[in-house]
Protein backbone atom coordinates (compact mmCIF):
# COMPACT_ATOMS: atom_id res chain seq x y z
CA UNK A 1 0.00 0.00 0.00
CA UNK A 2 1.19 3.21 -1.13
CA UNK A 3 1.88 6.05 1.73
CA UNK A 4 -0.69 8.11 0.42
CA UNK A 5 -3.13 5.87 0.26
CA UNK A 6 -2.66 4.55 4.13
CA UNK A 7 -2.20 8.53 5.43
CA UNK A 8 -6.17 9.15 3.42
CA UNK A 9 -7.10 5.59 5.17
CA UNK A 10 -5.58 7.05 8.25
CA UNK A 11 -7.72 10.27 7.99
CA UNK A 12 -10.80 8.16 6.73
CA UNK A 13 -11.29 6.36 9.73
CA UNK A 14 -10.74 9.42 12.12
CA UNK A 15 -14.09 10.66 10.15
CA UNK A 16 -16.23 9.24 13.10
CA UNK A 17 -14.42 10.22 15.85
CA UNK A 18 -14.52 13.62 14.78
CA UNK A 19 -18.14 13.47 13.63
CA UNK A 20 -18.56 12.69 17.06
CA UNK A 21 -16.24 15.15 18.93
CA UNK A 22 -17.78 17.90 16.75
CA UNK A 23 -21.56 17.15 17.59
CA UNK A 24 -20.86 16.19 21.37
CA UNK A 25 -18.03 19.04 22.03
CA UNK A 26 -17.60 21.43 19.58
CA UNK A 27 -21.15 22.55 19.13
CA UNK A 28 -22.29 22.66 22.59
CA UNK A 29 -19.11 24.78 23.43
CA UNK A 30 -20.02 27.04 20.34
CA UNK A 31 -23.93 26.81 21.49
CA UNK A 32 -23.31 28.20 24.86
CA UNK A 33 -20.46 30.91 23.88
CA UNK A 34 -23.16 32.62 21.74
CA UNK A 35 -25.92 32.24 24.12
CA UNK A 36 -23.99 33.90 26.68
CA UNK A 37 -23.54 36.92 24.81
CA UNK A 38 -27.37 37.50 24.30
CA UNK A 39 -29.47 39.20 26.50
CA UNK A 40 -33.36 40.70 26.21
CA UNK A 41 -32.09 43.67 24.53
CA UNK A 42 -29.44 41.64 22.03
CA UNK A 43 -26.29 40.87 21.84
CA UNK A 44 -23.78 42.36 24.40
CA UNK A 45 -21.33 41.97 27.25
CA UNK A 46 -24.26 42.38 30.31
CA UNK A 47 -23.69 38.89 31.11
CA UNK A 48 -20.39 38.74 31.77
CA UNK A 49 -20.66 42.27 33.42
CA UNK A 50 -22.73 41.19 35.58
CA UNK A 51 -20.40 38.02 36.34
CA UNK A 52 -17.77 40.51 37.09
CA UNK A 53 -19.57 43.01 39.16
CA UNK A 54 -22.23 40.84 41.08
CA UNK A 55 -20.60 39.79 44.46
CA UNK A 56 -22.96 36.84 44.66
CA UNK A 57 -21.49 35.40 41.22
CA UNK A 58 -17.94 36.47 42.36
CA UNK A 59 -18.34 34.65 46.00
CA UNK A 60 -19.41 31.19 43.11
CA UNK A 61 -15.89 31.49 41.76
CA UNK A 62 -13.76 31.89 44.50
CA UNK A 63 -15.37 29.31 46.50
CA UNK A 64 -15.15 27.24 43.46
CA UNK A 65 -11.34 27.88 42.72
CA UNK A 66 -10.26 27.34 46.63
CA UNK A 67 -12.49 24.46 46.62
CA UNK A 68 -11.06 22.87 44.12
CA UNK A 69 -7.27 24.00 44.81
CA UNK A 70 -7.15 22.67 47.91
CA UNK A 71 -8.77 19.17 47.52
CA UNK A 72 -6.02 18.90 44.73
CA UNK A 73 -3.36 19.87 47.10
CA UNK A 74 -4.73 17.51 49.63
CA UNK A 75 -5.53 15.13 46.94
CA UNK A 76 -2.08 14.74 45.22
CA UNK A 77 -0.09 15.37 48.63
CA UNK A 78 -1.58 12.31 49.73
CA UNK A 79 -1.78 10.33 46.39
CA UNK A 80 2.01 10.84 45.80
CA UNK A 81 2.65 9.22 49.77
CA UNK A 82 0.02 6.27 48.27
CA UNK A 83 1.53 5.33 44.94
CA UNK A 84 5.22 5.85 46.18
CA UNK A 85 4.19 3.52 49.26
CA UNK A 86 2.50 1.12 46.89
CA UNK A 87 5.70 0.63 44.80
CA UNK A 88 7.61 -0.52 48.19
CA UNK A 89 4.77 -3.41 49.13
CA UNK A 90 4.32 -6.83 47.42
CA UNK A 91 2.75 -7.56 44.05
CA UNK A 92 -0.29 -9.06 45.84
CA UNK A 93 -1.45 -6.11 48.11
CA UNK A 94 -0.45 -3.56 45.78
CA UNK A 95 -3.12 -5.35 43.01
CA UNK A 96 -5.73 -5.08 45.73
CA UNK A 97 -4.96 -1.68 46.77
CA UNK A 98 -4.86 -0.73 43.05
CA UNK A 99 -8.30 -2.58 42.21
CA UNK A 100 -9.92 -0.86 45.33
CA UNK A 101 -8.29 2.57 44.17
CA UNK A 102 -10.07 1.91 40.77
CA UNK A 103 -13.39 1.24 41.98
CA UNK A 104 -13.90 4.01 45.08
CA UNK A 105 -12.45 6.43 41.89
CA UNK A 106 -16.06 5.82 40.84
CA UNK A 107 -17.51 6.20 44.07
CA UNK A 108 -18.97 9.76 43.75
CA UNK A 109 -22.05 12.17 43.44
CA UNK A 110 -25.77 10.89 45.72
CA UNK A 111 -23.82 7.90 47.35
CA UNK A 112 -21.20 9.71 48.51
CA UNK A 113 -22.31 12.38 49.65
CA UNK A 114 -25.18 9.59 51.65
CA UNK A 115 -21.87 8.13 53.14
CA UNK A 116 -20.32 11.50 54.68
CA UNK A 117 -23.47 12.33 56.12
CA UNK A 118 -24.07 9.41 58.12
CA UNK A 119 -20.23 9.40 59.04
CA UNK A 120 -19.65 12.97 59.56
CA UNK A 121 -23.07 14.57 59.29
CA UNK A 122 -24.37 17.15 62.88
CA UNK A 123 -25.33 13.20 63.72
CA UNK A 124 -23.07 11.02 62.28
CA UNK A 125 -21.72 8.29 63.89
CA UNK A 126 -17.69 9.70 63.70
CA UNK A 127 -19.01 12.95 64.53
CA UNK A 128 -21.15 11.94 67.96
CA UNK A 129 -18.27 9.87 68.78
CA UNK A 130 -15.25 12.52 68.41
CA UNK A 131 -18.01 15.07 70.17
CA UNK A 132 -17.91 12.18 72.98
CA UNK A 133 -14.17 12.53 73.33
CA UNK A 134 -14.51 16.39 73.29
CA UNK A 135 -12.83 16.81 69.21
CA UNK A 136 -14.49 18.23 66.42
CA UNK A 137 -16.88 20.50 68.22
CA UNK A 138 -17.43 23.14 65.90
CA UNK A 139 -17.27 21.10 63.01
CA UNK A 140 -19.80 21.25 59.96
CA UNK A 141 -19.58 18.86 57.14
CA UNK A 142 -21.94 21.66 54.80
CA UNK A 143 -19.19 24.40 55.02
CA UNK A 144 -16.74 24.47 52.85
CA UNK A 145 -14.22 22.48 55.16
CA UNK A 146 -16.55 19.80 54.75
CA UNK A 147 -16.87 20.08 51.49
CA UNK A 148 -12.92 20.48 50.53
CA UNK A 149 -12.63 17.36 52.65
CA UNK A 150 -15.24 15.53 50.85
CA UNK A 151 -13.76 16.47 47.50
CA UNK A 152 -10.41 15.15 48.65
CA UNK A 153 -11.89 11.91 48.91
CA UNK A 154 -12.81 11.36 45.91
CA UNK A 155 -9.77 13.04 44.75
CA UNK A 156 -7.31 10.90 46.28
CA UNK A 157 -7.85 7.33 44.21
CA UNK A 158 -7.89 9.26 41.04
CA UNK A 159 -4.84 10.74 41.91
CA UNK A 160 -3.24 7.44 43.16
CA UNK A 161 -4.18 6.00 39.59
CA UNK A 162 -2.91 8.72 37.73
CA UNK A 163 0.93 9.14 39.72
CA UNK A 164 1.18 5.19 40.48
CA UNK A 165 2.44 4.70 36.47
CA UNK A 166 4.78 7.90 37.08
CA UNK A 167 7.14 6.17 39.88
CA UNK A 168 8.00 3.79 36.55
CA UNK A 169 10.37 6.75 35.58
CA UNK A 170 12.74 6.18 38.92
CA UNK A 171 15.21 4.05 39.26
CA UNK A 172 16.67 2.36 42.28
CA UNK A 173 19.76 2.55 40.66
CA UNK A 174 19.75 6.27 40.95
CA UNK A 175 19.15 6.40 44.97
CA UNK A 176 22.35 4.44 45.65
CA UNK A 177 24.44 6.61 43.26
CA UNK A 178 22.79 9.63 45.03
CA UNK A 179 23.89 8.26 48.25
CA UNK A 180 27.35 6.70 47.31
CA UNK A 181 27.67 10.68 46.31
CA UNK A 182 26.65 11.47 49.89
CA UNK A 183 23.29 12.83 49.29
CA UNK A 184 20.82 13.15 51.83
CA UNK A 185 17.61 11.27 51.03
CA UNK A 186 16.00 15.38 50.71
CA UNK A 187 18.92 15.99 48.20
CA UNK A 188 17.62 12.87 46.08
CA UNK A 189 14.34 14.01 45.99
CA UNK A 190 15.05 17.37 45.65
CA UNK A 191 17.63 17.16 42.69
CA UNK A 192 16.56 13.73 41.05
CA UNK A 193 12.86 12.52 42.10
CA UNK A 194 10.95 15.49 42.29
CA UNK A 195 12.30 17.23 38.90
CA UNK A 196 11.97 13.57 37.21
CA UNK A 197 8.12 13.60 38.70
CA UNK A 198 7.52 17.00 37.96
CA UNK A 199 5.58 16.53 34.36
CA UNK A 200 3.52 13.79 36.34
CA UNK A 201 2.52 15.76 39.24
CA UNK A 202 1.74 19.01 37.14
CA UNK A 203 -0.34 16.59 34.67
CA UNK A 204 -2.32 15.11 37.75
CA UNK A 205 -2.84 18.70 39.19
CA UNK A 206 -4.95 19.93 36.72
CA UNK A 207 -6.94 16.95 36.45
CA UNK A 208 -7.82 16.83 39.65
CA UNK A 209 -8.34 20.71 39.43
CA UNK A 210 -11.16 20.27 36.33
CA UNK A 211 -12.61 17.08 38.25
CA UNK A 212 -13.34 19.20 41.35
CA UNK A 213 -13.91 22.49 39.29
CA UNK A 214 -16.63 20.51 37.35
CA UNK A 215 -18.29 18.29 40.07
CA UNK A 216 -22.07 18.99 40.64
CA UNK A 217 -23.62 16.18 42.01
CA UNK A 218 -21.74 15.81 45.21
CA UNK A 219 -22.02 18.98 46.41
CA UNK A 220 -25.74 19.20 45.74
CA UNK A 221 -26.59 15.94 47.24
CA UNK A 222 -24.85 17.22 50.19
CA UNK A 223 -26.05 20.91 50.36
CA UNK A 224 -29.52 20.92 48.43
CA UNK A 225 -28.11 23.38 46.10
CA UNK A 226 -27.43 25.73 49.10
CA UNK A 227 -23.87 26.66 48.87
CA UNK A 228 -22.67 29.31 46.42
CA UNK A 229 -20.35 26.91 43.51
CA UNK A 230 -20.64 27.87 40.00
CA UNK A 231 -22.15 24.62 38.89
CA UNK A 232 -25.20 24.76 41.34
CA UNK A 233 -25.37 28.29 40.05
CA UNK A 234 -25.26 27.37 36.38
CA UNK A 235 -28.02 24.86 37.61
CA UNK A 236 -30.70 27.29 39.15
CA UNK A 237 -30.07 29.25 36.14
CA UNK A 238 -31.43 26.42 33.77
CA UNK A 239 -33.42 24.02 35.91
CA UNK A 240 -34.45 26.35 39.22
CA UNK A 241 -37.79 27.32 40.43
CA UNK A 242 -37.61 31.25 41.11
CA UNK A 243 -35.14 32.32 38.27
CA UNK A 244 -34.20 31.00 34.96
CA UNK A 245 -31.47 32.72 32.46
CA UNK A 246 -30.38 30.50 30.08
CA UNK A 247 -28.41 33.05 29.08
CA UNK A 248 -27.02 33.79 32.55
CA UNK A 249 -25.97 30.57 32.84
CA UNK A 250 -23.58 30.32 29.46
CA UNK A 251 -21.44 32.94 30.77
CA UNK A 252 -21.15 31.14 33.96
CA UNK A 253 -20.34 28.06 31.68
CA UNK A 254 -17.90 29.77 30.03
CA UNK A 255 -16.24 31.50 32.94
CA UNK A 256 -15.86 28.09 33.84
CA UNK A 257 -14.52 27.41 30.65
CA UNK A 258 -12.20 30.42 30.92
CA UNK A 259 -11.06 29.36 34.18
CA UNK A 260 -10.13 25.58 33.04
CA UNK A 261 -8.15 27.48 29.93
CA UNK A 262 -5.84 29.72 31.93
CA UNK A 263 -5.09 26.61 34.21
CA UNK A 264 -4.27 24.34 31.01
CA UNK A 265 -2.21 27.14 29.71
CA UNK A 266 0.02 27.37 32.90
CA UNK A 267 0.19 23.74 32.87
CA UNK A 268 2.06 23.99 29.87
CA UNK A 269 4.56 26.87 30.78
CA UNK A 270 5.25 25.13 34.04
CA UNK A 271 5.70 21.90 32.07
CA UNK A 272 8.23 23.26 29.74
CA UNK A 273 10.08 24.64 32.71
CA UNK A 274 9.91 21.52 34.31
CA UNK A 275 11.19 19.63 31.15
CA UNK A 276 14.30 22.28 31.35
CA UNK A 277 15.34 22.14 34.52
CA UNK A 278 15.06 17.74 34.49
CA UNK A 279 17.34 18.36 31.51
Amino acid sequence: MKASSAKWLAAAALLPFAAVFCVFQIAPLVWVAVHSALTDSGVSAQNYLDVVTSPFYRQAVGHSLEISAWSSLLGIAIAVLGSYSLRQVDGRLREIVMAFSNMTSNFAGVPLAFAFIILLGFNGCLTLLLRHWGWMQSFNLYSKTGLIILYTYFQIPLGVLLLYPAFDALREDWRESAALLGASGWQYWRHIGLPVLAPALLGTFVILFANALGAYATVYALTTGNYNVLPIRISSLVAGDTSLDPNMASALAMVLVGLMTVVTIVHQWLLKRSYHVAR
